[in-house]
């Protein structure tokens, strides 16, 4: 199951949490003969969900929205939206995940520990080229590009809607910020000097083999939070309890 897509994922934990809850209430009812209401069973379901969620190592927010899912249907039923809306909501989503179900990894926001995690990894004196894959909204290439004047920071993005958040916000902050619409898979890892992922572990394995095949000798590879299946890395930098708030980072050999 950790295989799956996070949204695939996702519902089937919701299913599963309401054939439990059902099958309990089912069998309290036919010990007790005591009618239980809708609220019980929802705060049940919403419990059994979350605790699903963080037996499979979802991320944490994960674990509120479950318990949400099924007040929130039940809200849009009551609250008898046009169908309209419904389509809006729909496309909204679309665009800001508009491949995770193939590429198997979500809309992950790095925090600002992270970005200064960053900053001894970058040189100060020369020139150098960083690429953040995934690049979000933009926020690692507009907090590291003032501390680098020298350094040319360059983002890809495959989601539409985070991709032309960045780009509005690079015009309106009138950044040097480059953020390409791309698959990272497609771009040369090889013309850069540090690359950054914050990606998922679905995504590593191909990514690390892609690195390892392209990037130049004495180049950084960075991840954060997900490790690869390859040599330790150089650097670890914990950023709170736990791998997933730790910055990972390996030192390309020359093994072209």
């Amino acid at each position: 199951m950790h295989r799956l897509p996070v949204s695939l994922q996702s519902l089937l934990i919701q299913c599963a949490a309401f054939v439990l809850a059902a099958l309990l209430f089912w069998g309290l009812a036919r010990v007790v003969d005591i009618a239980v209401p809708l609220p019980g069973f929802v705060l049940v379901q919403g419990g059994l969900a979350a605790a699903l969620s963080r037996r499979l190592g979802q991320p944490a927010w994960w674990w509120v929205l479950h318990p949400a899912f099924l007040p929130a249907a039940w809200l849009a039923l009551h609250l008898a939206l046009p169908p309209w809306a419904y389509l809006a909501a729909f496309v909204l989503l679309l665009l800001f995940f508009w491949s995770s179900f193939r590429t198997r990894v979500p809309l992950y926001l790095s925090d600002r520990k992270a970005w200064q995690a960053l900053i001894p990894l970058l040189p100060a004196g020369r020139p150098f080229r960083f690429i953040d894959l995934g690049s979000g909204l933009g926020d690692v290439l507009f907090y590291l590009e003032p501390c680098f004047p020298l350094g040319r920071f360059e983002g890809t993005e495959i989601a539409p809607a985070p991709w032309l958040i960045s780009r509005l916000r690079a015009a309106w902050r009138g950044s040097g910020a480059i953020f390409l619409r791309r698959d990272y898979a497609t771009l040369d890892l090889g013309d850069y000097d540090v690359v950054f992922a914050f990606l998922s572990p679905a995504a590593m394995p191909a990514l690390w083999a892609q690195a390892q095949a392209q990037m130049r000798a004495g180049t950084w590879f960075v991840s954060l939070s997900f490790k690869v299946a390859g040599p330790p890395p150089e650097r670890t930098i914990a950023l709170a309890d736990g791998a997933r708030h730790t910055l990972f980072a390996w030192h390309m050999p020359a093994t072209k």
